[in-house]
C-alpha cells in the first residue's frame, strides 16, 4: 500500500494489528502507550510522536520502503532508499 497521509499509516497499522489478532489495548502494552494513543493513530491523527510511530511499526513488523523515486532504488543524489529497520534498531540501542 502506498501511505501518504496520517490516515494512510493509520489504517496499515489498525490493518496489521488485526490480522495479528491484538486488540488496540495489548499493542498499547506492547508499545508502553495508552490505548487512546493506538486509538488515535489509527484515526490518522497527524500529531503522533515518530519515535512512537517507528515503535509501533517495529511491534507489529511492518516492512517500511521509503524511496523518492519509484522507478529507480537510488535518488538524483546518489543516495539509496533508507534501511529502516538499521534506523529502528540504533533508536533502540540510543533509548534510555
Amino acid at each position: 500500500m502506498l501511505v501518504r497521509s496520517s490516515s494512510d499509516l493509520g489504517a496499515v497499522i489498525r490493518d496489521k494489528r488485526k490480522q495479528l489478532k491484538l486488540n488496540q489495548a495489548a499493542l498499547a502494552k506492547k508499545i508502553a502507550v495508552s490505548r487512546q494513543w493506538v486509538i488515535d493513530v489509527e484515526k490518522g491523527h497527524a500529531r503522533a510522536e515518530l519515535g512512537l510511530v517507528l515503535r509501533a511499526i517495529d511491534a507489529l513488523d511492518i516492512e517500511l520502503d521509503a524511496r523518492a523515486d519509484k522507478s529507480s532504488h537510488v535518488s538524483p543524489r546518489g543516495v539509496g532508499p533508507a534501511d529502516l529497520a538499521a534506523i529502528i534498531a540504533r533508536a533502540k540501542k540510543a533509548r534510555p
